[in-house]
């Protein structure tokens, strides 16, 4: 697979990712890609999907995976939805060697 679910530019990075609520844990789980081609980075969340309580905890996860403050972190599209796209404020080609530790 050799795309990734980033793109990096020069304010940050904006990612694709499928949020599992009520996951059980707090992990990022790696990259797939859909049966329709998209790439994403697989997210799950111990919150439940109510009043925003998964999208916060995938903020703060995504926050800590890559090393910057929770405010650098927010859900630009699919707020309700599984899939969202993600923006990380920041060095774009700092976070997106940040974001290939877990293409591996």
């Amino acid at each position: 697979m050799a795309q990734h679910p980033w793109i990096a530019n020069r304010d940050g990075v904006a990612v694709t990712v499928r949020l599992t609520p009520k996951g059980g844990r707090d992990a990022v789980d790696g990259v797939e890609q859909l049966a329709d081609g998209r790439v994403i980075l697989k997210i799950r969340v111990r919150a439940a999907p109510s009043a925003g309580e998964a999208n916060s905890a995938l903020v703060r996860l995504l926050a800590r995976s890559v090393g910057v403050a929770p405010s650098r972190v927010r859900v630009a599209s699919g707020a309700t939805a599984r899939i969202k796209r993600v923006e990380i404020a920041g060095d774009g080609v700092a976070l997106a060697a940040a974001l290939a530790k877990f293409a591996g």
